[in-house]
């Protein structure tokens, strides 16, 4: 279940997020030092993410100046006020692309194609997490860079992504189930940020659109897919 769901299931039962990816902008909790209400976790820093994932795409892509960004405008808190600020301290125009079902994806890479989009960076979105392989291969057969939010995408056939590391955050996220059952309240439990960070790139994604990853960018991944 997603903290918005939790949050309308219940006023008074503890919710311990696991992840959110903006629970403050979301209106989920008051504050990350005082969450002030049922609901405590750990935050995914996903907005204040979007300069660091659209930093190493230029580097892989550096005559980037136009980028497609796919997102579902249904989903709150997809990071997209931060990821144009971001793109406009790069000197990099955005085209965002609502992806509302996984009927769009098609006509979504032909909008790209036809903005001229040098590469696209995806927000989160389950509509589109749910479409990882199909559409890994929409961007090899478009020959289009995509710069993911999460890992998952790179292990199936993505070429990269930078998120933080969520095996870290479920662990973390143990530690708050424990001291609520000890008696704490979530009110009083400031939301964590993650500290480790994981950046993945897939070589055989970059061969299939015949792009190559410069060295120093490789030299700095966490896990490199061959």
């Amino acid at each position: 279940m997603d903290t918005g769901a939790a949050k309308k299931a219940t006023s008074t039962i503890p919710i311990v997020m696991s992840f959110d990816n903006d629970p403050v902008g979301s209106g989920f909790i008051a504050s990350l030092a005082r969450p002030g209400g049922n609901i405590t976790g750990l935050s995914a820093l996903f907005p204040e993410l979007s300069g660091k994932r659209l930093e190493l795409l230029k580097e892989v892509v550096p005559v980037l100046s136009r980028m497609a960004v796919f997102g579902t405008s249904t989903q709150p808190a997809q990071g997209l006020r931060e990821t144009e600020l971001a793109a406009g301290a790069f000197g990099v125009q955005v085209q965002y692309i609502d992806v509302l079902s996984p009927q769009d994806f098609e006509t979504a890479f032909q909008a790209a194609r036809k903005g001229r989009a040098d590469a696209i960076l995806v927000l989160s979105s389950p509509v589109i997490f749910s479409q990882r392989t199909r559409i890994a291969d929409l961007a090899v057969k478009n020959h289009l860079p995509m710069m993911f939010p999460q890992s998952e995408w790179v292990e199936d056939g993505g070429l990269m992504s930078y998120a933080p590391n969520y095996a870290e955050l479920f662990r973390r996220a143990a530690t708050y189930v424990d001291k609520i059952l000890k008696g704490a309240k979530p009110a009083d439990l400031p939301v964590e940020q993650p500290t480790k960070f994981e950046f993945i790139i897939n070589l055989k994604a970059a061969k299939q659109i015949g792009l190559t990853i410069p060295p120093n960018v490789l030299a700095r991944a966490d896990k490199v897919i061959r």
